[in-house]
């Protein structure tokens, strides 16, 4: 009450109506990661697969544009991030272009954590599909190969055997999956066989590969191309859905690492 009888209005100071919550937990500005920051996870992710091996030069800025939905500034800006933090290099010339240096790089975990691990149990079932669409591939390749696309096969598995390089192996066993599925005479099938491996390796439909599997890679590539040439359609479905294990146990093993602590 004032000294007349009045009333009047409490005081009350800016920090009375400050809400406590705002002292405790203090709100700073937000990170919206862009389309580059996007692209670099996916490149870094990649390499952890092994999309791309050591060595291997990138496909042109253009070509991944298309696969990823992206414009080439993105792609451009995220190669040039990616050759200042070393994990690619960048040779000028006729027979230039973006090489990758190294599989696992220091910002891969954190990629691989960001593009794959809160997609794992997803990339599991996507995993367990492809591994039995595989093997229906198989089979209608052991089903319908020509004569001369059993000349392809084998000379595929030839080259696959006689690879020197980690990049030669892994673009001949990409090049034996697409010769049997080739042999399945069924564009549709080849299509799908596509677009689930470009699901699992979210957007760029490169087979993963681990180069210390070259010789377990080789024998079951041996045995897969001779049972679809042979024609026979169990065994080579049997091979088939074994060897696509190869790839889950490759992811797999990728997201247990991008899981593990930072240092």
């Amino acid at each position: 009450m004032t000294a007349d009888g009045g009333s009047s209005a409490p005081s009350y100071s800016p920090q009375a109506v400050r809400p406590a919550v705002l002292h405790a937990t203090p709100l700073g500005p937000l990170r919206v990661p862009s389309a580059a920051d996007e692209v670099v996870d996916r490149l870094l992710t990649a390499l952890a697969l092994g999309e791309f091996v050591p060595g291997q030069r990138l496909p042109p800025e253009r070509e991944m544009a298309r696969l990823l939905g992206v414009g080439r500034n993105t792609v451009h800006e995220a190669l040039s991030r990616l050759r200042v933090s070393g994990a690619i290099d960048v040779r000028r010339g006729r027979s230039g272009g973006s090489f990758v240096c190294q599989s696992w790089h220091r910002g891969s975990a954190e990629a691989v954590g960001r593009t794959l691990v809160s997609r794992s149990s997803e990339l599991e079932q996507l995993c367990d599909l492809r591994c039995r669409y595989e093997e229906v591939v198989a089979r209608t390749a052991a089903e319908r190969r020509t004569a001369e696309q059993a000349r392809e096969l084998q000379e595929v598995l030839a080259s696959f055997a006689s690879a020197d390089s980690p990049e030669r192996e892994h673009a001949a066993d990409m090049a034996v999956h697409e010769a049997v599925l080739r042999a399945t005479g069924n564009p549709q099938m080849v299509q799908l066989s596509h677009d689930l491996l470009a699901q699992v390796t979210r957007g760029l439909p490169i087979e993963p590969y681990e180069r210390g599997v070259f010789a377990r890679a080789l024998a079951e590539h041996s045995e897969l191309v001779e049972a679809v040439i042979a024609g026979e359609v169990e065994q080579a479905g049997r091979l088939a859905r074994a060897h696509f294990a190869m790839s889950t146990r490759t992811l797999r093993s990728v997201i247990s690492r991008g899981t593990l602590p930072a240092g």
